[in-house]
């Protein structure tokens, strides 16, 4: 996906209008679906259906989760922790690296439901955050039976 000041614009008032909810309500998720979460909104099928579903019957926790899981699907719930009254989550693409080698989204909030949309909206203006399991490394698969090395080095 291209640079879209527009869209970089939603997605920060978006994080502000989290930040200051206390709890998460069927009006802000559809904001954060129709202005942060393009693939979703054009999307018709089961997995929406399933989405919608869970946000109809206030099990916010699974929807965000499920949302996650259809708009950013490279991306993978690291690590959810609650400190002193606020839960804090990271959203990351490469969930096996060690901590320190890894590049997170983040969000924290009071809510938890809220704290990982935050971190899907980070996810979200990551430059590389909407390109679609596109890795800058050639996935190579083992073939099956020997390897021999047929070089020359005489």
């Amino acid at each position: 996906m291209l640079f879209d000041p527009k869209h970089e614009q939603y997605l920060g008032r978006l994080e502000a209008e989290l930040q200051r909810a206390r709890a998460l309500t069927p009006e802000l998720m559809c904001d954060v679906i129709a202005d942060g979460c393009i693939r979703f909104a054009r999307h018709e099928g089961p997995a929406k259906l399933k989405i919608e579903r869970l946000i109809g019957a206030g099990a916010w926790t699974d929807a965000v989760l499920a949302l996650i899981a259809f708009e950013l699907p490279q991306w993978k719930l690291r690590r959810i922790l609650y400190e002193d009254g606020e839960w804090h989550c990271s959203l990351s693409k490469q969930p096996r690296l060690p901590m320190g080698l890894d590049e997170t989204a983040e969000g924290s909030h009071e809510s938890l439901p809220l704290a990982i949309l935050i971190a899907l909206l980070q996810a979200l203006r990551d430059p590389a955050g909407r390109e679609s399991g596109v890795t800058g490394v050639l996935q190579v698969n083992p073939l099956a039976g020997h390897a021999m090395c047929c070089d020359n080095f005489a």
